[in-house]
């Protein structure tokens, strides 16, 4: 029996990241598998001093057949009473609700607390981060007031199932890998994604992708190619680093030049459209996320579904989808190892990794979490 669906988080014009793209790829399953669902995003997301990027607006089109209610304010009490007022009396079956930031907690515990007044909607969180990356004074209040009116949750690594279950929530609770982000395109011939990045056509890449911020580690990763380059071990290839800067640059282009990795590193540190997303992935010969500290990573997904190789660090739910020596190869979390695994993995043929990542991708489908979702949902009641 179909359901009346609503995904609670951030959707176009918002970039929000994977977000987004995570809401938009979800709401789709959702009406693929015959249920009613549209999306209630926001109309302020972040104030403008929490938002470290150049804009939280994308000038790309909407997703096609997505009905988006672009209507919550992150910072305005009365408009969360007016939308958890408004959910209350259109009733859905399911409100699926993204939780990623403390910051968002009184937002979207107030709304909840209002739908839930109607006696019959269920609300499922899926929970990309309940401890954040970056601690502030108020996240564990924020997250205990969000986790309240929440009837389940789905977590997307073992990592952020251990930080929900350290709030002592007696409901339950799933882990679900995190679905392929099969938005994007198919997979596309590396030269002709080069071509189109404007990349070199006659050299490894390697490839650290997404926001640039201080827990991902890009650092160490520039270190490691230090260590690469000082024994020789880096004259065929290059790091394509593209992603915005969410932290300060200067650190990080003050480094680059001070280890005289210019030529070595190509910077293309600005937003990235989805229009250009499968050009620089098919372009990588290895992914690399030389993370200090994650939960989940949405690059993994993308990885999956262009087939491309990853070395990963050993940190949080990471090394959970990427089996050791096979779909890639897991680091620890500093610069030596990093190398070393960037070396090992130029040891194997291309080949054997790409049997391995064909087989283990058949599981991470949208279909499945929705699936589940609808499960949980009927075994609330």
């Amino acid at each position: 029996m179909s359901k009346k669906v609503v995904i609670i988080g951030s959707a176009h014009p918002l970039r929000g990241g994977g977000l987004a793209t995570f809401n938009h790829r979800l709401c789709k399953a959702f009406l693929d598998a015959g249920d009613d669902a549209c999306i209630y995003s926001f109309s302020l997301q972040y104030p403008g001093f929490l938002f470290p990027g150049k804009s939280q607006f994308t000038d790309e089109p909407p997703p096609r057949d997505i009905e988006i209610f672009t209507v919550i304010n992150s910072i305005h009490p009365l408009n969360w009473w007016q939308v958890g007022d408004e959910l209350r009396r259109i009733k859905p079956d399911i409100v699926v609700v993204r939780y990623w930031l403390p910051f968002m907690g009184p937002a979207l515990g107030t709304i909840l607390r209002q739908v839930k007044k109607n006696k019959h909607t269920r609300v499922i969180a899926i929970t990309d981060n309940v401890i954040p990356h970056e601690k502030r004074p108020g996240d564990k209040l924020f997250t205990k007031y969000f986790l309240k009116p929440c009837d389940g949750f789905i977590t997307m690594s073992d990592q952020v199932m251990r930080d929900l279950q350290s709030f002592h929530i007696n409901k339950p609770a799933v882990k679900i890998n995190h679905p392929l982000y099969d938005n994007f395109g198919e997979k596309i011939d590396s030269f002709a994604a080069r071509q189109a990045a404007n990349l070199p056509l006659n050299q490894k890449i390697l490839l650290f992708f997404g926001f640039i911020r201080q827990y991902k580690g890009l650092d160490l990763l520039i270190d490691a190619v230090k260590m690469l380059k000082t024994k020789g071990a880096f004259q065929d290839k290059k790091l394509v680093i593209a992603g915005e800067f969410y932290d300060s640059p200067q650190p990080y282009l003050d480094q680059i030049k001070n280890a005289g990795l210019e030529d070595n590193i190509i910077l293309r540190t600005e937003f990235i459209p989805d229009a250009s997303v499968r050009n620089y992935l098919c372009s990588a010969d290895l992914i690399i996320q030389p993370y200090r500290s994650a939960t989940q990573s949405g690059v993994t997904p993308l990885a999956y579904h262009f087939e491309i190789p990853m070395v990963v660090t050993n940190v949080g739910g990471l090394p959970d989808l990427v089996p050791n020596g096979k779909v890639g190869w897991v680091a620890e979390a500093n610069a030596s190892d990093i190398a070393a695994k960037i070396e090992q993995y130029f040891t194997l043929p291309y080949d054997h990794y790409q049997q391995h990542i064909k087989e283990a991708k058949k599981a991470l489908s949208w279909e499945a979490l929705v699936a589940s979702i609808h499960q949980m949902a009927a075994e609330l009641g």
